[in-house]
């Protein structure tokens, strides 16, 4: 009997251990909500690529996409006043469909709604005057921070406009429940308005005029996006055949966006294979990027060079003694913004709400992701 009593409290420790373990294991998940420019057919499918990281990383629990959508770029034309934003690449929507692909795949039900098409008509404007459908982007913003436990980091990638404005309508909402903005926006320089910049400048400006606790992930310097600089987040791929490699749906679903597929069978779309033919038109792209360090700071992953001189993304808690470690870094600084969202940064010592991204030699950046994102991608998996 005296066996049975202890092994009866083994069996109870054990249990409480796992469940301790598995909450810690929760806990430590982010929650985020993902604010993106992601259009059907693509704008940049880049925004189809890295969004697949909200939902196969372990460490992120997605709790919401807000679709970021500017009305001059769903007619044929863009008639956008700015002309950098001016294309002949349309007509699209709103990316529903690659968002309901995704839940489809991974067998979840992320929350998604699109923020208004126009732009702020100043810094404070609430925009109660756009469609209800319009509306939505923003109230679901609110609903899940209200909803959340947790402080809720929030990513945006395209304007920050249903941020800014779901800001503007409950401050103290944003102020208690955000834990941190990842603006992935601007140039290392004033001189250059980068493009989500431009997509709606008061936005931005709302934001850098706050007190919220704001990380900026330059997307340019004064040369423009596709430069190379240390608090420039972008890089480039030279192509994709990688991609050949990944999970055969995953593989699928990104067939289907970088091709412009017009099938109306979404779904099986990602279900069955393509043709040789529409796969290797994929795998010959380039592609430039600019997420993925957005992606290893919210994840809490580390870029590494192993002591074999292999390049890898892991998890902090995997680094070890002979690791070397990329700097992927966010550095407190001071902001002024101007009218037109132009801002200037200055690293300082003291405590601020704001940082900037910097990852050091981006030569040795872009070598050491175009070998770890690869094989990232390549180890996700669907239920």
């Amino acid at each position: 009997m005296r066996y049975q009593v202890k092994a009866v409290f083994a069996v109870i420790g054990f249990l409480s251990y796992c469940i301790i373990a598995v909450g810690a294991d929760v806990i430590s998940r982010k929650p985020v909500i993902n604010v993106t420019d992601l259009y059907h057919p693509h704008q940049d499918c880049g925004d189809n690529m890295d969004i697949i990281a909200a939902y196969a990383l372990p460490e992120v629990d997605l709790r919401a996409v807000i679709l970021d959508c500017t009305e001059a770029f769903r007619k044929p034309v863009s008639d956008h006043a700015d002309p950098q934003l001016r294309d002949n690449r349309g007509p699209r929507d709103p990316g529903f469909i690659p968002v309901i692909q995704l839940n489809y795949l991974f067998g979840r039900s992320v929350p998604f709604a699109v923020g208004p098409f126009s732009a702020m008509k100043s810094p404070e404007d609430v925009m109660r005057d756009v469609p209800a459908s319009q509306q939505m982007g923003i109230d679901l913003i609110l609903k899940t921070l209200r909803e959340s436990q947790e402080k809720v980091d929030i990513l945006i990638f395209g304007s920050a406009r249903a941020v800014a404005v779901a800001y503007n309508r409950e401050p103290e909402l944003m102020k208690t429940k955000v834990g941190l903005i990842h603006l992935c926006a601007g140039a290392s320089s004033p001189e250059f308005q980068e493009w989500n910049i431009a997509l709606d400048p008061h936005s931005v400006v709302c934001l850098l005029r706050s007190s919220l606790p704001i990380a900026i992930y330059p997307c340019a310097t004064k040369d423009g996006p596709f430069a190379y600089g240390p608090h420039n987040c972008f890089w480039k791929l030279p192509n994709l055949h990688f991609v050949e490699k990944m999970n055969p749906r995953l593989r699928s679903y990104l067939v289907y966006a970088f091709e412009k597929s017009k099938r109306l069978d979404f779904l099986r779309a990602v279900e069955e294979d393509w043709s040789a033919s529409e796969l290797e038109s994929m795998y010959r792209k380039s592609h430039n990027v600019w997420e993925t360090c957005v992606w290893l700071r919210v994840a809490n992953r580390r870029l590494v060079r192993r002591a074999d001189g292999a390049f890898k993304i892991i998890p902090a808690s995997d680094v070890s003694l002979t690791d070397k470690e990329l700097p992927n870094l966010l550095k407190p600084c001071k902001i002024s913004v101007d009218d037109k969202g132009l801002f200037k940064f200055q690293l300082t010592s003291e405590t601020s709400n704001f940082s900037i991204y910097d990852r050091g030699d981006a030569g040795e950046n872009e070598a050491a992701l175009r070998e770890a994102l690869p094989l990232l991608y390549q180890s996700f998996s669907l239920p």
